[in-house]
């Protein structure tokens, strides 16, 4: 699973506001449920460039050595989660064009669907700033990015366990097992299923 979320600085203000995108990836390994992170900047964009440029790094970064892998992707950008889900299969049927105009972030739109054909890729939305510890976390990591402008030497161990740790002292996400929240979605992803497009925590 992926757990992405993005940042913009001044998001829509006038001059160049600067962004970020992080994650949390989460692979079930013989030892048990491994965790690793990433994260990206740009010093100038929107939060809807920096929700597709995150989905793009995640999935060219899991792809390295030809990897294919069966991913659930959970975002809080309804842009990212509709789009790729609705708007691309018509766009991509009329070569890329739309009704309405053009495609805003049309390069980003490609390579984006390019990526996603490395591996069995599925998207869902929840809503962000709800109480969903891996969405609040993935923010965290987004808005450092942005601020600091760092991006990370690819897919690196993950603080969530401190972080987790951290937020439950100060008695937030109390009872919070995120080992038995991960369970369900592995299930149903390896039984084929097709997860909804708003699949809530």
């Amino acid at each position: 699973m992926l757990h992405l979320d993005e940042s913009c600085l001044g998001n829509g203000k006038p001059g160049d506001n600067p962004g970020g995108s992080g994650g949390l990836v989460e692979i079930r390994t013989p030892g048990g449920i491994e965790r690793r992170d990433f994260f990206i900047h740009s010093p100038a964009t929107t939060n809807n460039r920096m929700a597709l440029s995150g989905a793009i790094a995640a999935l060219q970064l899991l792809g390295q050595k030809g990897n294919r892998l069966r991913l659930l992707i959970v975002s809080d950008s309804e842009y990212l989660v509709k789009g790729i889900r609705e708007w691309v299969p018509g766009w991509q049927a009329r070569n890329w064009t739309r009704k309405a105009g053009p495609i805003e972030n049309l390069e980003l739109w490609r390579v984006l669907t390019a990526s996603q054909t490395k591996h069995d890729a599925q998207f869902t939305w929840v809503r962000g700033h709800a109480g969903h510890p891996k969405n609040e976390y993935a923010n965290d990591l987004a808005v450092r990015a942005a601020t600091e402008q760092v991006t990370s030497a690819g897919i690196v161990a993950s603080g969530f366990p401190t972080w987790l740790a951290e937020k439950q002292l100060k008695r937030k996400f109390a009872g919070y097992d995120p080992d038995a929240a991960f369970a369900p979605f592995e299930a149903r992803l390896a039984s084929g299923e097709r997860i909804p497009l708003a699949e809530g925590k």
